[in-house]
């Protein structure tokens, strides 16, 4: 979970770097993300489904391989090309690693209160990453250059592997599930169009004949793939849950949680390195606040969550969102850095507060048979939001100088706080306490 949580952040904070060492503007680099976020959320729930028919370690060694080789070729990568395929491989290993690690942890605790505690330190882990991968980015690229960032995967790789043939056990689902293979192709084709239309929209026109031709693909797809999956006996995603109002409400939730947090990555990095000059290792120290406030509520929040329900974390996680991008609406290239550090520290208490309710609202209610569906479809829109949110901040500032980038990122403030305001309303369908 680390390393699939680290290689987003230590990549955003290199990619200005990256753009200097490969000759790359913006657009580029957003795909050096999105191609990595795009694969694994269109993958995540097959990837689960293998590990339940094929063997949960096999297939996690089979991802921490994969990834570990692809780190390997982005580090070598000698242009944006092969550097954006190998992200994507790279986004095929991180699928079988994120889900299919919670399923090892659930099948080897079968004492309920240690699993508890162990599948927090495995969520927890989430927020370290966040923490560590911006700083830990800038001081490697400081002293070794971006391509250390994928460098640094590698041992991680070869201790996992080692710790998995000492200490992990065997295990499969005790009824494995058929893979849909047309379900993931749509499904696949679906994602690629949007974040591609939405990166791309900006150079070609967003009425161009392209663009059009795209829209309707995206549209046909998209008939497609919901006309498939409501006839097969055993979909890939089960729309039947997308009839209940909570459940669809904290899945746009969860994207728009991780639109937020991706806005203010990407924007931040940016800005911080391009419109103010600092260095990789500062622009990271920055983020330093937003990580702090996520990995300290995050577990209060599961708290929270337990004794009174979903509600009042959502409300506290959509109000500090929403204040924290509203102190930036008027982001300069003289803005005090005390206001930057505080926006930081809001959004990163609402990114922490947001995540256990949102699951909780996801699947509260539901059999365990389809509790674990829902909770890979709420993985997957957090995986969309990652990408669409790299898309949309990389849109608004894509060809603006240093001079006018402070300006160009004042729209990607109003939407944090817009995704902020949305926490409030999927607050609203939230259920109460439940025992």
């Amino acid at each position: 979970m680390f390393l699939v949580g680290v290689d987003a952040t230590i990549v955003n904070v290199g990619l200005p770097e990256i753009g200097r060492g490969l000759d790359v503007g913006t657009r580029g680099l957003e795909w050096v993300v999105d191609a990595y976020t795009v694969v694994m959320a269109s993958l995540l729930i097959v990837s689960g489904a293998l590990a339940d028919r094929l063997g949960r370690r096999r297939v996690f060694r089979c991802g921490l391989l994969v990834f570990g080789l692809a780190s390997l070729v982005c580090a070598l990568a000698p242009s944006l090309g092969v550097l954006v395929a190998a992200r994507a491989v790279q986004g095929i290993g991180a699928s079988m690693l994120s889900p299919v690690a919670l399923a090892i942890v659930v099948n080897a605790m079968p004492d309920p209160r240690e699993r508890a505690r162990a599948i927090g330190v495995w969520a927890s882990v989430f927020g370290l990453s966040m923490a560590a991968g911006p700083v830990t980015g800038g001081a490697l690229i400081a002293a070794f250059g971006w391509r250390s960032v994928f460098w640094i995967n590698a041992p991680v790789v070869v201790l996992a592997l080692v710790l998995v043939a000492l200490f992990v056990p065997e295990s499969r689902g005790e009824r494995a599930r058929r893979l849909d293979l047309p379900g993931q192709v749509l499904l696949t084709v679906v994602l690629f169009l949007t974040v591609g239309l939405l990166i791309e929209g900006p150079r070609i026109g967003w009425t161009s004949p392209v663009a059009l031709a795209g829209y309707a693909l995206t549209a046909a797809a998209t008939a497609g793939f919901v006309r498939v999956e409501l006839r097969r006996e055993e979909p890939l995603m089960d729309l039947g849950l997308f009839r209940r109002p909570p459940f669809v409400t904290a899945v746009l939730g969860a994207t728009a949680v991780f639109v937020a947090l991706n806005v203010t990555l990407l924007l931040s990095t940016l800005y911080l390195q391009q419109a103010r000059g600092l260095t990789p290792l500062a622009a990271g120290a920055t983020t330093l606040p937003m990580a702090l406030g996520a990995t300290l509520c995050a577990p209060w929040s599961g708290v929270l969550v337990g004794r009174i329900g979903p509600r009042r974390p959502l409300l506290l996680a959509g109000g500090f969102i929403t204040a924290g991008g509203l102190c930036l609406v008027g982001l300069g290239g003289e803005t005090s850095m005390s206001l930057i550090l505080l926006a930081f520290l809001l959004i990163g208490i609402g990114f922490g507060f947001a995540n256990a309710p949102l699951t909780n609202t996801a699947v509260g209610g539901l059999p365990p048979s389809r509790a674990g569906v829902a909770g890979a479809i709420t993985s997957t829109s957090r995986q969309v939001g990652v990408a669409v949110g790299i898309a949309v901040a990389g849109g608004l500032v894509a060809g603006a100088g240093p001079a006018a980038l402070a300006a160009a990122t004042r729209p990607g403030w109003l939407i944090v706080s817009a995704c902020g305001l949305f926490l409030l309303v999927v607050a609203r369908t939230a259920g109460a306490r439940r025992r």
